[in-house]
């Protein structure tokens, strides 16, 4: 099947910097692809050329194989865009907006579910300037989803969350690609892509650097394995320093550090029990979507920061 979303050649320069340099993705039907990377990166710029939101300076892009900019108003009742940044009229009602909004497609959804799903059914006649961040940030969720789109594009879709309305909201969406719909994320929680991204583009620097599912991202940063441990008895370093799946052995007092490949695990728990030699306390910290963000990137995950 064509993909639903094909970006070719995607370039956007602000004055003398270049905001999205050459990039191309494609996304499919139903799945939810993420968009990652560091500050500045040129995530949001992406995305808003996506929608429609940007005019870029050169390439190619298609929704539903229509041209976000020529054909805006045939696209815009098939798509949902949650920005980073919005904002109301600070009178207007949480109910009256969702009822405005709901009135600009042919078939919306039912707004007064979408507030119990995003816990904002006791704000339906708050004003906008009363509501806090968080409650904002689920009204914009909200809008973004009531007209029952085909294509949401949601930029940093949990930020000013707490836990529990975070982990509520990753159901709703979840809940929402189960009905078909496809969803462009951006996010800088590394637990949100891991949970619910069926790939991931890491952008740095206006690039695509990388694209791939999150566990293969992680894969192929090639991050190895450390194994932590106290030994029952004394032994000599170079009894597993001379393995080679192990690339190095450290001690911290009397806790026992060694790195290695894939197969560490097996490699020392087969040679410590050949020596009668028992582990305790062993921990492995296996490579996670954190460690390949920093290693491919160069820059420190932003987890709780806000990275446009």
């Amino acid at each position: 099947m064509p993909p639903v979303i094909e970006v070719r050649d995607l370039r956007k320069r602000y004055d003398d910097k270049i905001a999205v340099d050459d990039v191309s993705l494609t996304v499919q039907e139903g799945e939810i692809f993420g968009i990652l990377g560091p500050n500045g990166a040129g995530k949001t710029t992406t995305v808003e050329c996506v929608g429609g939101l940007r005019t870029p300076d050169r390439g190619e892009i298609r929704v539903l194989g229509l041209d976000p900019l020529r054909d805006r108003a045939g696209l815009t009742r098939r798509l949902g865009v949650q920005l980073q940044a919005g904002h109301l009229p600070d009178r207007l009602q949480v109910g009256e907006a969702l009822r405005l909004y709901s009135s600009f497609y042919p078939g919306p959804a039912d707004w007064r579910a979408l507030l119990d799903a995003l816990g904002l059914a006791d704000k339906a006649r708050t004003r906008y300037a009363k509501l806090s961040g968080g409650q904002k940030q689920r009204l914009s969720i909200a809008l973004a989803l009531v007209g029952n789109p085909e294509v949401a594009i949601l930029d940093e879709l949990t930020t000013g969350l707490d836990p529990q309305a975070r982990r509520d909201t990753w159901d709703l969406i979840e809940g929402v690609r189960s009905r078909g719909v496809t969803i462009v994320l951006v996010t800088h929680f590394m637990e949100e892509a891991e949970r619910l991204c069926d790939r991931l583009a890491l952008i740095d620097a206006g690039r695509v650097v990388m694209v791939d599912t999150p566990a293969g991202l992680t894969a192929r940063a090639r991050i190895e394995q450390r194994i932590h441990f106290r030994p029952s008895r004394p032994f000599d370093d170079a009894l597993l320093a001379s393995l080679p799946d192990v690339s190095g052995v450290t001690r911290r007092g009397e806790l026992v550090v060694v790195t290695g490949n894939d197969n560490v695990l097996n490699a020392v728990t087969a040679v410590l029990a050949r020596h009668r030699i028992v582990a305790g306390r062993l921990r492995v910290e296996q490579a996670s979507l954190e460690d390949a963000f920093v290693q491919l990137t160069g820059a420190p995950a932003q987890n709780g920061t806000r990275t446009p």
